[in-house]
């Protein structure tokens, strides 16, 4: 790849990571889809089955999940100069956008317009979250019939604040058991 190719990439990724950042609300969750459909459908930079795979290896490191992903995905791309780019593009909105509103905020935070505009993103966060964990739990394999094991934890972790450590241990003792006590398919 030529120089002025690998610019020009450089700025598509910087590019593509800026417009997710400057129009998703709701945090890293609520960035998934957004992220698959430039990535996976619009730009090919990658299939959509390392995007689950990558979306799994990036929840599981600490940081931001935008942060995480913007990282794997301008590496992949372009190295750790494409890496830059992604994080600098994911953040940058972000960063300008909080700069301005606690500027400005404690003059309009008592504003009733603001808080029903405040109020009325909600709901669209809840769906831009729900909307990559159904994608998700059809590509996983997830059914009707195993979905009570992810709504169990969820329930076990939230209601009964159980810590996500202890389910994840249980989880892989549980399938160690079952898989040793399993009977072996005929074939």
């Amino acid at each position: 790849m030529g120089r002025k190719a690998s610019i020009k990439l450089l700025v598509e990724v910087f590019t593509s990571f800026f417009k997710i950042g400057l129009f998703t609300f709701g945090g890293g969750y609520a960035m998934i889809p957004i992220i698959e459909r430039d990535i996976v459908d619009k730009k090919r930079w990658m299939p959509r089955e390392e995007f689950i795979e990558m979306l799994a290896l990036v929840q599981s490191v600490p940081g931001p999940i935008s942060i995480n992903m913007s990282i794997y995905v301008g590496y992949k791309v372009l190295g750790w100069a494409g890496a830059i780019a992604a994080i600098l593009g994911i953040i940058i909105p972000s960063f300008v956008i909080i700069l301005l509103i606690a500027i400005v905020f404690s003059d309009i935070s008592s504003n009733p317009i603001i808080e029903r505009v405040f109020k009325g993103i909600r709901p669209a966060v809840v769906a831009l979250i729900a909307a990559p964990i159904v994608r998700m739990a059809k590509t996983t394999g997830i059914t009707w019939k195993t979905a009570w094991i992810p709504i169990a934890a969820t329930l076990l972790i939230w209601l009964a604040g159980v810590s996500p450590v202890y389910i994840i241990l249980a989880t892989i003792c549980i399938s160690i058991l079952w898989n040793m006590f399993k009977k072996p398919n005929n074939k």
